[in-house]
């Protein structure tokens, strides 16, 4: 089909000319508007993703966060392939949920998390029966950490404890956490590059958590 006919005296049109015009504006129109749904409608997961739709990497403890449930799953999962399926996904949403209560930003939790953990493969003092997630009380040998039922609870002391260095504001849950009164002053450390010498006493500690927070937002960004 010729596209580029050129067409200057419309009195001289012929029947035939006519159809063809006729044809070419609508194979033009047609063509048109196939790119323009189709460019709307290209499902957003498959689209590439550009460095500005990337979340900011967030310099508070307090907040919201911007990973979903299978985001955190997949980041886990990206440095331990072996873990359990279907614990990470549980495990994923806890934070989520025990964050949002205590508005708490769960992508930091879950980044502290699989720092404290490495990546739920453990190997220090805290092992995964004791569902203690962010290494709270471990010392030595003697003292090797404290002990949750469930992992909901493990979950809720970190979140709480987490809370008590990002802000002086009170818990809205029951507490849970057998550490939270040794934080004083609350809100001591309101930005996670605080955390270092405090929560623990590497100095590159905040930072540390910093480099999980970018890789998890390189990795997976948001729907």
């Amino acid at each position: 089909m010729v596209l580029d006919m050129k067409i200057t005296d419309k009195a001289n049109l012929t029947p035939i000319h006519k159809i063809m015009r006729q044809i070419n504006l609508s194979f033009l129109l047609g063509l048109g508007c196939m790119l323009f749904f189709s460019c709307s409608t290209y499902p957003s997961a498959l689209r590439p993703q550009s460095t500005s739709e990337r979340p900011t990497i967030p310099e508070y403890i307090m907040g919201t966060g911007a990973m979903s449930e299978k985001m955190l799953t997949a980041f886990l999962f990206s440095s331990n392939p072996d873990a359990d399926t279907v614990f990470v996904q549980k495990l994923a949403s806890m934070y989520i949920e025990e964050a949002s209560i205590e508005n708490v930003n769960h992508d930091v939790a879950f980044s502290q998390m699989c720092l404290e953990t490495g990546f739920l493969k453990y190997g220090n003092l805290v092992t995964p029966d004791m569902n203690n997630f962010c290494g709270l009380g471990s010392i030595d040998a003697e003292q090797t950490g404290e002990r949750f039922p469930d992992p909901r609870t493990g979950v809720r002391a970190h979140i709480q404890h987490l809370k008590a260095y990002g802000t002086d504001e009170p818990l809205k849950q029951e507490l849970v956490d057998p550490r939270y009164k040794w934080v004083t002053p609350k809100g001591k450390a309101p930005d996670i590059m605080g955390l270092a010498g405090k929560w623990a006493t590497d100095p590159r500690y905040g930072e540390k958590i910093i480099v999980l927070l970018r890789r998890l937002y390189e990795s997976s960004p948001p729907d």
